[in-house]
């Protein structure tokens, strides 16, 4: 029995010896049992924070830019999440700006779309990320513009109109097309950043059954593009919008992708749907930059590869992106840019994500993984290549030895002093460091 067992994928076996019992193993993967496929990591830039970027010198851009996305300089993200802007620039870093900043004349009047190719310099950061190999594109609007909604101001929450449903549907596919003009297919399209939460910056609120009726306006118009809802401020939040639409015929047929945010509620459970579903954006709070892995700060390297391990096996999602990928002053972004000394610096949580998003390709299937070890957190992927990619997260303080591992294997860590450093994979055995992040691949 245990012969056939072995035949179909069960990793981290040892030797048996007859007569001895084989200890357990510390990690288990068993290929035959498969969850989500992976759509894949990336970030947002939104808010101008690209304008950041570009402000840095050339040699410093290129850095930043395969900090991101580059496959083995970086972290091989393969998503980006732009902004659709809602009003005029105000203050620098605050508004983006809009495709139609004036009432028209009214809903039925023919737009007066306006277009610079520039897009807060977004357009720029896409044209860069799709020469790393970046297809998937998700454009999100955090608010209609503000003559659309009840309150007359794209911020401070307020509703959409139900007169203005259909103009601000053509509104956004409108911004698609632009960007198609620029070379990049937008292949996922929101159109309420985080309902239920009202924000001095852009925002706009919708109930999940608002949300489930104007997608029914929204997907005949979108056809080309995969429709996303509702992005909502916690994950458990989000439920409640997943239901509505999915109890709705109608606007389920339009809606591919559900997504949630983490801010005030973490992953603790899949969405209600049999759709993909992303954990589409979050940083932790805090109030100081930075660059730890491992100090109980709560956003450390530590807490970030935790909160994608849980994302990934808790939530079942297929796609995690973070916000922001870089930005300035006492941040929790990846990076900290700082424009006005032409500098950049690095945080450990863009190891921790990369420890995933490197490795873990769009395409890629969660395999079934266990640890004999609870202060292991183990997840495991198999690649369309064939390659297979086991993260373990040791949370524990002590190494833990893992023998068995099959075919020819290369492994990573990221801990205080490391990031994404090759550690020796020799007979089969590779130690997973104590409190450190540690990616095998297998091929």
């Amino acid at each position: 029995m245990l012969r056939g067992i072995l035949a179909i994928g069960l990793l981290g076996l040892p030797a048996v010896h007859p007569g001895h019992p084989a200890p357990p193993p510390a990690i288990t993967v068993n290929e035959h049992v498969r969850h989500q496929e992976i759509d894949g990591f990336g970030i947002s830039q939104a808010f101008r924070r690209n304008e950041l970027l570009k402000a840095l010198p050339a040699a410093k851009q290129r850095e930043v830019l395969d900090l991101w996305f580059h496959r083995t300089k970086g972290a091989g993200l393969s998503i980006l999440r732009l902004g659709i802007g809602s009003s005029p620039a105000g203050s620098p870093y605050d508004h983006m700006v809009s495709i139609q900043p004036e009432d028209p004349g009214g809903p039925d009047a023919p737009p007066k779309y306006m277009w610079d190719g520039d897009d807060n310099s977004q357009v720029w950061v896409a044209k860069e990320a799709k020469r790393y190999g970046v297809e998937r594109f998700f454009a999100d609007a955090w608010s209609a513009p503000g003559y659309m909604k009840d309150n007359g101001d794209d911020k401070n929450g307020g509703t959409l109109l139900p007169e203005w449903r259909r103009a601000y549907a053509k509104y956004l596919v409108a911004y698609t097309k632009f960007y198609a003009e620029e070379g990049i297919k937008i292949t996922d399209l929101g159109f309420t950043n985080e309902p239920d939460y009202t924000a001095p910056y852009a925002s706009m609120r919708f109930t999940p059954e608002q949300a489930a009726e104007f997608v029914k306006v929204l997907g005949p118009i979108a056809r080309d593009t995969n429709v996303v809802c509702c992005d909502s401020f916690g994950w458990r939040e989000a439920k409640a919008y997943t239901a509505a639409i999915e109890a709705d015929p109608e606007a389920r047929r339009w809606v591919k992708t559900h997504t949630g945010h983490t801010y005030a509620s973490p992953v603790d459970g899949p969405l209600p749907t049999s759709r993909k579903t992303w954990m589409s954006e979050w940083n932790p709070s805090g109030n100081t930059w930075n660059e730890a892995w491992d100090d109980g700060s709560g956003y450390d390297g530590m807490t970030i590869a935790k909160a994608v391990h849980d994302a990934l096996t808790l939530g079942n999602v297929s796609a995690y992106v973070y916000w922001l990928g870089g930005s300035r002053g006492e941040t929790r972004a990846l990076l900290q840019l700082d424009d006005e000394a032409g500098e950049y610096h690095v945080s450990k949580r863009l190891w921790a994500l990369a420890g995933y998003s490197r490795f873990i390709r769009p395409g890629a299937v969660r395999l079934e993984a266990g640890a004999a070890d609870p202060a292991l957190k183990v997840s495991a992927f198999r690649n369309r290549d064939g390659s297979k990619v086991i993260v373990a997260l040791n949370t524990g303080t002590a190494p833990v030895e893992w023998t068995g591992v099959r075919g020819r294997a290369s492994a990573y860590v990221t801990d205080e002093a490391r990031s994404m450093a090759p550690v020796s994979v020799e007979r089969g055995a590779v130690t997973l460091a104590p409190r450190a992040l540690t990616t095998v691949v297998i091929r």
